[in-house]
This record gives C-alpha cells, structure tokens and sequence, in this order.
C-alpha cells in the first residue's frame, strides 16, 4: 500500500474512531490474502475485532466505576448452603429481566450469611451482560446524600443515581440513623419507587425498620416501598465463619 494511501486510511480511521481497525487492518490484509478470503469477509473480521475490543473496554470500565469488591463473584458463591427456593431466585436474577421492571431485590440475613456476596455476585454478572451498576455502603451513602442536601444539590445527586441500572446499598440499618440522616434516605427510596432497581442487604427484619425510620408512618411507607415489586431473599443459614469454625472443631476431634 503506497504511503500516501496508509497515511489516508489511518487519519480516517482515527476520525471515525477505529483505533483497533487502525491497528489490525494491515495484519488482517495479509491474513485475508493467505486464506483468500473475500472483500467482505475480511470487512468482517477487521468490524468484529472493533466490536469486541469495545466491549471489553466497556465492561472494564463499568467494572470500575461499579465500585463492586470483584473477589464477591458467582464462582466464588457457595452455594450449596441456600435452599432451592433461594438458588432458583438467583437464577431468575441473572437473567437481569428485573432491571426492566424496576424490581427491587432485599436480602436479609445474620452477619456472615452470605447476603452481600450473594447480591454482589449477581450484580457483577449484570455488570458482564453490559449493565450499569453501582455499589455502596448505607452510610457512605447518606453522608453522599447529606453533603448533596447542604449543598442544594440533592435532586441533581438522585438524578445521577438514577443513571445507573440498579443501586445497591449494603447494609441498611447497620447504624442507627439520625432524623436528618433517615431523611435524605427515605428521599432516595421515595425517588426510585417505581422508577429503578435497588438491590439492598440489611441484617434487619421488616419489623426492625422502626430502628432506621422511628417515625411509624414514615416505617408504613418505606415497608410498602421496598415490598411493592421486590423479590425478597431470607437467607436463614448460619455464618459462613462460624460454619467454617464447626466444621475444624469436628475434625480436630475425629483425629
């Protein structure tokens, strides 16, 4: 290819923003010529490696922005140690059809049960199929949330949650909440009732819910709000560590 042509293809190539066209397209040439491949296959190939290249970019950034602890994975999920009713739930939430119907997704348990692992490792594997999620603390959220309020900028910070798939808020009512700090986060489970999907965990039971809300009409509204359109999971099983500690303990005395 005569150099007036390359320098051509590749300022064009970089204007429409093919940089893996421009990377491959000459390798890919001779290819094509060796296995006498047709204009349109080796078009094929050259597209087929931008789509991919872009995706995996795609990903690695959603990966990163997700801010989701990565070692939380299906693969690395026992489990064995949840009811069927649970495993065929979390088969159901895989698919990621919930995230169009704007359901909510509760997990409940004892500390160590396995409700944050269990939710994360879903919400990666949406992560995998091109979702945008996002993960967070209850109270590095409502701090979020209250910074956002002194600062009169609470509707923008609700506007920008929204953007994502589906938020996920882990361990809500871990800390008891001040009034201001109750809310700001009954603002948020107000602004994303029907609108979006949240995937939360908590070690509370829905009559702990006072604890978080105190008032009890605000408690009546927010159970509504996070039953309407939810698929709750109860996971009744012991701690992880502690099943981990019983099963030492019972080795050690068979030795």
């Amino acid at each position: 290819m005569r150099a007036n042509t390359t320098g051509g293809l590749n300022a064009t190539l970089r204007d429409l923003h093919l940089p893996t066209v421009r990377r491959m397209y000459s390798e890919q040439a001779r290819m094509a010529e060796k296995e006498s491949l047709s204009y349109e296959e080796y078009l094929l190939v050259l597209m087929e490696d931008e789509r991919e290249t872009r995706w995996n970019n795609r990903i690695k950034r959603l990966l990163k922005s997700s801010k989701l602890p990565l070692e939380k994975s299906i693969d690395n999920l026992d489990r064995t140690r949840f009811p069927d009713m649970i495993n065929h739930h979390i088969d159901v939430l895989l698919d990621g059809s919930f995230l169009r119907r704007n359901e909510k997704v509760l997990s409940f348990g004892n500390p160590g049960s396995g409700k944050t692992h269990l939710v994360c490792a879903i919400a990666l594997e949406l992560v995998h199929s091109g979702k945008q999620v996002i993960f967070t603390t209850c109270g590095i959220l409502v701090q979020d949330l209250l910074k956002a309020k002194q600062e009169f900028e609470l509707g923008h910070f609700l506007k920008k949650l929204r953007r994502n798939d589906a938020l996920i808020i882990d361990d809500i009512g871990y800390v008891q909440q001040s009034r201001e700090e109750m809310e700001v986060l009954f603002a948020l489970l107000a602004d994303f009732y029907e609108r979006n999907s949240l995937m939360i965990t908590s070690n509370l039971t829905f009559s702990d819910l006072e604890k978080i809300f105190r008032d009890p009409m605000t408690t009546a509204v927010a159970i509504d709000r996070r039953v309407h359109h939810s698929i709750i999971l109860e996971l009744n099983v012991l701690s992880w560590r502690l099943e981990k500690s019983m099963e030492r303990k019972s080795e050690k005395k068979k030795q």
